[in-house]
C-alpha cells in the first residue's frame, strides 16, 4: 500500500504483482501488468490519478487480502475497497470498488 498506492516507490510494482498472471476484474483495465500500467499511465496523462490518503483496514484470510482505504478521485472524497488474491507471494487477481463518500449520510456510522 505504501509503495504503490501511496506512491512512495511505484517502481516496485512488479515486486508485488505477478508478471506472469494478473487478472483484473475492473472492466476499465486490461489483464496483465502491462494492462495495469497502461491504465495508470492514462489516468496520469489525464491528471486524474487516484489519491489514497489513509488505510483503515487490511484484512487477510487464506490467500485473499482486502484493504479499506480512503482518498480522492475526480476531485471528490472516495472509499476504496481493493481485494487481492495472492499466489506465491504475488498479487495474481484484483477486484475493486470505489464509492464516493457523501458529505451527509443518513446515519452516524461513517463509511469505515
Amino acid at each position: 500500500m505504501e509503495d504503490v498506492f501511496f506512491g512512495k516507490a511505484p517502481e516496485k510494482i512488479s515486486e508485488y504483482i505477478s508478471t506472469e498472471q494478473y487478472d483484473q476484474h475492473n472492466t476499465m483495465v486490461k489483464d496483465g501488468l502491462d494492462g495495469l500500467n497502461e491504465a495508470l499511465a492514462y489516468l496520469a496523462s489525464q491528471n486524474n490519478m487516484f489519491d489514497y490518503h489513509k488505510v483503515h483496514r487490511i484484512l487477510g484470510e487464506g490467500n485473499f487480502v482486502l484493504t479499506q482505504s480512503e482518498g480522492r478521485w475526480n476531485g471528490k472524497a472516495q472509499a476504496f475497497y481493493d481485494l487481492f488474491r495472492i499466489t506465491d507471494g504475488k498479487i495474481v487477481e484484483h477486484w475493486d470498488i470505489i464509492q464516493e463518500i457523501p458529505e451527509q449520510m443518513a446515519h452516524e456510522n461513517g463509511m469505515f
